[in-house]
């Protein structure tokens, strides 16, 4: 459920490199399987803003309840090995919430929403897209990187 509201702020302009901070936490303890998400004692205390929270709840609902109609357990997987996987998929895109370009956040964060919610909900086939899709943006921000890089003629280019 944290991965789904922290992608969901995350597609926020403003707040994405915020959940590009916290995201990797819960991603790197899903990684090592641990029983729950523990946050940093600084980032537990810290109030959150509940009108902006539930505004934002109260956008998404409708769209997950219609999701809901389309998602459903399929596929089951193994439970901790699914949340290795997850944390595993999920630690990379989080990068992605801190290229400081407009908009370039909002494919990291449909990207973690699709495996929180296909996480959530036990669709395997739905997280088998979700982590497929997370692989494809992950290999084509390093080929723009690269490429990036390529053109100053730091490393050499690969078209």
């Amino acid at each position: 459920m944290i991965l789904l509201l922290l992608a969901l702020l995350g597609a926020l302009p403003g707040v994405s490199v915020a959940v590009g901070l916290l995201l990797p936490i819960p991603a790197y303890q899903m990684l090592r399987a641990h029983p729950g998400p523990v946050f940093p004692g600084a980032v537990a205390a810290r109030p959150i803003a509940t009108r902006p929270l539930a505004r934002l709840v109260r956008g998404v609902v409708p769209v997950l309840r219609l999701l809901e109609k389309v998602v459903h357990p399929r596929w089951t997987t193994p439970f901790e090995a699914t949340k290795r996987a997850v944390g595993a998929a999920v630690l990379p895109v989080s990068l992605g919430f801190f290229v400081p370009l407009p908009l370039s956040n909002i494919a990291p964060a449909l990207v973690v929403a699709l495996i929180a919610f296909a996480y959530l909900e036990r669709d395997g086939l739905l997280l088998l897209v979700g982590l497929l899709t997370a692989l494809a943006v992950v290999v084509g921000a390093a080929l723009l990187a690269w490429e990036t890089l390529s053109t100053t003629g730091w490393v050499p280019g690969l078209l």
